[in-house]
């Protein structure tokens, strides 16, 4: 999930537009959000903690114009809780009549700019495709992305990707989840707001069918421990047998770790996973699959 955080190494074009700005309320996609909070009723997520620390950015012409001419085409507004970005609960969201069809489907958690969702949404035009993003400028780019390659099969929802996952969807809903380079909030005590967290595994491990895919991908070593440890605890989910990296970095302290995979082809080099690498990072890829649908 790509999200801003006080890390410097942040994704640049989200640092660029975090400029603050009046908080005050909109409706979805027509101006500047409150920040987000996670929903409060009684579910796993009443903590109140969210792994995303939301500002108020402009836009630019480009996105501006996009968010004017492409929100009723690819934004799915839904029922909200207590804040801008929350989800209320039983707002269950009908897929048949959001695409058209029932097909299966994948979630990317963090769709950041959209460059992963459009290329693969394009390529695969049988498949239908949700992003959970809750920065404007982010979201507007996506739209502009999802119209360059014709892509009628995706939507994105400005939402808290934990808090859609347990209300919008339901168990066996999900064919694959993707979560790449979500923020790895480094320091101890923000631990508790990383996505990839026992909570979000019980509930991967339910909206997934059995057999579908979990997805990650980050470029911090601590934070792909993180995951290996987190998704290995979850009983409902085991890694996939993939075969191994032809050229294994000797260097690399968790390579041969069971859950580990090849990086998955068809996700295609975004800018930041580029700096990561040329800041000298390993980029971890992660591939589980669900055991069995759980409620």
């Amino acid at each position: 999930m790509t999200q801003p955080s006080p890390d410097p190494a942040r994704r640049a074009d989200d640092r660029a537009s975090d400029r603050p700005a009046p908080r005050r309320d909109h409706r979805p996609g027509l101006g500047v959000e409150v920040s987000a909070g996670a929903h409060r009723s009684e579910d796993v997520f009443r903590r109140g903690v969210v792994s995303f620390v939301r500002r108020s950015p402009r836009m630019n012409i480009s996105q501006t114009r996009a968010m004017e001419r492409l929100t009723d085409r690819y934004l799915l507004d839904v029922p909200r809780d207590t804040t801008s970005t929350s989800v209320a609960p039983g707002a269950r969201l009908d897929l048949e009549k959001v695409f058209g069809r029932r097909a299966p489907l994948t979630v990317e958690i963090g769709s950041g700019s959209g460059d992963t969702l459009a290329a693969v949404a394009a390529a695969h035009p049988d498949r239908d495709f949700i992003g959970f993003e809750v920065y404007l400028p982010s979201i507007a780019t996506t739209f502009n992305k999802l119209e360059d390659a014709g892509v009628s099969n995706a939507r994105i929802v400005m939402a808290d990707a934990a808090a859609g996952l347990e209300h919008l969807l339901g168990p066996g809903d999900l064919d694959e989840l993707w979560t790449f380079f979500p923020d790895p909030w480094h320091k101890k005590r923000h631990h508790k707001r990383r996505i990839v967290n026992p909570d979000i595994a019980r509930l991967v491990a339910g909206r997934l069918r059995p057999g579908g895919l979990w997805r990650l991908a980050t470029d911090w070593d601590d934070y792909a421990e993180w995951m290996l440890e987190v998704l290995g605890a979850e009983p409902g989910l085991e890694p996939v047998d993939a075969a191994p990296v032809t050229t294994p970095d000797e260097t690399d302290p968790l390579a041969g770790r069971p859950g580990l995979s090849p990086r998955w082809t068809e996700r295609p080099l975004t800018r930041y996973e580029g700096k990561g690498v040329a800041a000298g990072r390993t980029v971890h890829d992660l591939t589980w699959r669900a055991v069995g649908s759980r409620p």
